[in-house]
């Protein structure tokens, strides 16, 4: 019986055949390996990448609306923030007393003078009126005007438009409505918020202790504890939280654009804008800037809020600019601008005498030339040596008083070995042989024989103001002007 064993597959006897026939040839057979089928898969297309945001382009219109908003109230914002440091340290409703003169360390007001003492009080007339008492101020030139909230001088008592009797007066705000008691003469303010700014001359730092006797007499109360049987009432508290090291001026330019408008809102309930301001405020009704009204830049979408920084970027540039450029006539160098004080609609002045010299008065009581070149229209420096030179009868024509103060390119005194900030018909100048007066203007010392006529430089830029209280009719006129500084070889 044939055996399982031996029977052999004809399938692998004719594989192997093939192979052995593949060997025998050289050949090599490739074996492919078995492949998986896989079911076909459907690619889901990715999305495309999102287009990118376009950059906001700020309006050319509402930027030129924030521009002229900014320009508009930068004078009560700073008067705002000047208040604040001032009452940090004085209370509201209270006189704050200078005692000496102003140093080269005095920041809270720009273009300080040396002249006279300041007794300056902040006012918030919106509870009652404020009651003011001067006493007789004899034969001595003072002046003690009062700004509302947006800079103008609304009153003037002083020795020009008063005399200098003792006067009584009840300082009132705009929407305060009553009788006053007899003998005190009502002075309306537009405004609650009120800046009183005396000015008391002295003659010499020997004058100065009959000045605070005079000072001491000045007198602020509320109208409800005016009179013999009334009670003083305690001082308000001082106003906290306040940067007091950083002058008003530079907090103003540093504050973001946001901050600036709603501040602005805040004030405008108790410092209204006058009648002639009504363009102005729909230009604010544009900015949704409402008396009273919580604004935020939340509601600007992102080319309204573009808007905003460039309108206040350019109203800055603009302001600085024209700082360096006084405005005004130029004669000799100086600039001479007469309407100070009281400045209407002319909102750009406004806002440049807030920047360089916030508290100007009325062109009656006091003006102010400036200049900030020599009578050859070169930037002044302490690098040079200059002299201003006044023929025999030719020094500046007043009724008040004149001088000439130095400022640096921030209008601060300069610190210097003499502690002279200012020199005038009050100091114990040298005039020359034939009657003229010459005044050096320099950083170092002219000489021990010419020091007494030497105003000190600092090292940099610099700035000059010439004072002229009370002046003459020919000083209002235009026919006096004041000399060139002229650079020495």
């Amino acid at each position: 019986m044939p055996t399982l064993a031996r029977r052999r597959s004809p399938v692998r006897v004719l594989s192997l055949a093939v192979l052995s026939l593949a060997c025998q040839r050289g050949e090599r057979v490739a074996v492919a390996p078995a492949q998986e089928v896989r079911a076909p898969v459907e690619r889901i297309p990715e999305p495309p990448p999102p287009e990118p945001e376009p950059e906001p382009v700020a309006d050319p219109q509402l930027r030129r609306v924030v521009e002229q908003v900014y320009t508009f109230a930068y004078p009560l914002v700073i008067m705002d923030l000047t208040r604040q440091v001032m009452t940090a340290q004085t209370p509201v409703n209270t006189f704050q007393h200078m005692r000496a003169f102003p140093d080269a360390s005095f920041r809270d007001v720009v273009s300080p003078n040396a002249d006279t003492l300041y007794s300056s009080a902040w006012l918030d007339l919106a509870k009652e009126p404020l009651v003011l008492s001067l006493p007789d101020m004899g034969k001595r030139y003072w002046l003690m005007p009062l700004l509302d909230g947006w800079t103008n001088v609304f009153a003037s008592p002083g020795t020009r438009t008063t005399g200098n009797r003792a006067q009584r007066y009840a300082i009132v705000g705009p929407g305060w409505q009553g009788q006053l008691p007899e003998g005190l003469v009502e002075l309306r303010a537009p405004t609650d918020m009120v800046w009183l700014i005396g000015r008391t001359e002295v003659t010499s730092k020997l004058d100065t202790l009959a000045v605070h006797k005079l000072q001491d007499q000045f007198k602020l109360v509320p109208l409800s504890a005016w009179g013999p049987m009334a009670a003083v009432p305690e001082p308000p508290p001082l106003t906290t939280g306040v940067d007091i090291a950083t002058p008003p001026v530079v907090q103003v330019a540093s504050m973001p654009p946001e901050q600036f408008f709603a501040r602005l809102a805040e004030l405008l309930p108790e410092n209204p804008p006058s009648a002639a301001d009504a363009a102005m405020v729909e230009k604010m009704r544009e900015l949704k800037i409402l008396p009273g009204s919580l604004w935020t830049p939340a509601a600007l979408g992102p080319a309204e809020t573009l808007a905003l920084r460039e309108g206040v970027d350019n109203a800055r540039a603009k302001l600085v600019a024209a700082a360096r450029d006084l405005p005004g006539e130029k004669v000799n160098g100086w600039r001479l601008v007469g309407d100070l004080g009281q400045y209407g609609t002319d909102y750009d002045l406004r806002a440049l005498v807030a920047e360089i010299g916030l508290g100007a008065n009325l062109p009656q009581d006091a003006l102010y030339p400036a200049t900030h070149v020599d009578g050859d229209g070169e930037p002044l420096h302490g690098a040079n040596r200059y002299v201003l030179h006044f023929d025999k009868g030719e020094t500046p024509p007043v009724e008040g008083f004149w001088s000439v103060t130095m400022y640096d390119q921030q209008q601060f005194f300069v610190d210097n070995p003499l502690d002279r900030y200012a020199l005038g018909d009050r100091s114990k100048m040298k005039r020359n042989k034939d009657g003229s007066l010459d005044i050096y203007i320099q950083q170092g010392s002219p000489g021990k024989a010419k020091e007494a006529n030497w105003l000190p430089a600092p090292a940099g830029g610099f700035n000059l103001i010439m004072r002229l209280y009370w002046p003459k009719e020919p000083v209002l006129r235009g026919d006096w002007v004041p000399p060139p500084v002229t650079r020495m070889p």
